[in-house]
């Protein structure tokens, strides 16, 4: 009796499910991941063993950069929004509804309040471009230590925050030291430093 032969089939794979699953990943990620802001200042962060990981929340970080300027940045939006009402009623600055939401908006920032009203005025590509001077620390006759007032204002309205200083490793002492002395002259004597974790070589 002949043997009957069955027509050869190959296999099929249905992709259906994988196509799914690859669309929801990327959905997953798209809406849970936060995208880092482009700050005015690239900061290359000292060396060191602390395993002590930085706050996420909560916290004003002070930012030095190579040149010694000092910009400052706090964590969201709505607190940024909330700090930027507090400043223009401490200093008068006369700042709009759209001027005070466009300073939520942005992150690290480092603008003289004699400066600031025009900064937040500018259209986004020329403030992108435009070269922040720095907050002013120092105190002399004909200049006056903004940051201390940022900090002032910032810790009467966010008393739990956590006061974080982030410096670049050529950053010139005697601007951390300013800074430093700014934090204890407003009863701020404990802040993280924010560092790089040390490699180990062996």
């Amino acid at each position: 009796m002949p043997k009957i032969k069955l027509p050869r089939k190959s296999p099929r794979l249905d992709m259906t499910p994988m196509v799914d699953l690859a669309f929801l990943l990327v959905t997953f990620f798209m809406l849970t991941t936060k995208f880092k802001a482009d700050e005015p200042v690239v900061v290359d962060t000292p060396p060191s063993i602390s395993l002590t990981d930085a706050p996420d929340d909560s916290f004003i970080m002070v930012t030095v950069s190579p040149k010694g300027q000092v910009f400052l940045n706090t964590d969201n939006k709505k607190r940024r929004a909330e700090l930027i009402d507090a400043i223009d009623e401490d200093r008068h600055l006369g700042l709009t509804d759209k001027e005070k939401n466009v300073f939520a908006i942005i992150s690290t920032f480092g603008v003289p309040f004699a400066q600031l009203k025009g900064f937040l005025g500018m259209p986004p590509e020329q403030r992108d471009k435009w070269p922040q001077p720095g907050i002013p620390t120092d105190t002399t006759k004909d200049a006056s230590n903004e940051l201390s007032t940022w900090i002032r204002v910032g810790r009467q309205h966010f008393q739990k925050d956590y006061l974080v200083l982030k410096g670049d490793r050529e950053s010139d002492y005697e601007a951390f030291h300013k800074v430093v002395k700014t934090f204890t002259n407003n009863n701020a004597h404990r802040f993280n430093l924010v560092t790089n974790m040390k490699r180990d070589d062996k």
